[in-house]
């Protein structure tokens, strides 16, 4: 599982036109399934994801997780993050997992956020989505399970 995290001062995601979800401040995860995920893997990342300490204390210092300041996540999902653009000028998507196995995973994973208490807004899993954001700092990382 690939994650590129971003901590943004609000965000939203948009289907059709419409807003179907927006936060403030907080993280926007957009999420890659490989086709080898597991639970354990989406376990380990989207734990990370939420105790990572990249929100500034007081005296500036990159200290507190979302969870410690009561920010906000958009999670959404995008198999393009396994895109292999070793070969030609067409991105291979062979690793990404099929939609079959990959959105009950990516539904699990939003549970697991919610489970500690957070605000979870998403997109929609296999839509043509436009998101919008104000990146904080800016903050964006990229979390893995270890391969």
């Amino acid at each position: 599982m690939r994650v590129v995290l971003q901590r943004v001062s609000s965000a939203s995601v948009r289907v059709d036109g419409n807003v179907i979800g927006d936060i403030g401040p907080g993280l926007v995860l957009l999420i890659g399934i490989h086709r080898n995920d597991t639970d354990e893997d989406m376990h380990y990342v989207m734990d990370k994801c939420v105790h990572l300490r990249i929100f500034s204390d007081e005296t500036g210092k990159m200290n507190h997780s979302v969870l410690d300041m009561g920010g906000e996540l958009l999670v959404v999902s995008q198999f393009t993050l396994y895109g292999d653009t070793r070969k030609g000028r067409r991105p291979g998507f062979d690793q990404a997992g099929r939609p079959d196995m990959a959105e009950p995973l990516y539904e699990r994973a939003v549970a697991r956020l919610r489970d500690h208490g957070l605000q979870v807004a998403t997109g929609r899993f296999g839509a043509d989505m436009q998101v919008d954001l104000i990146n904080d700092g800016p903050v964006t990382l990229i979390i893995e399970h270890p391969r």
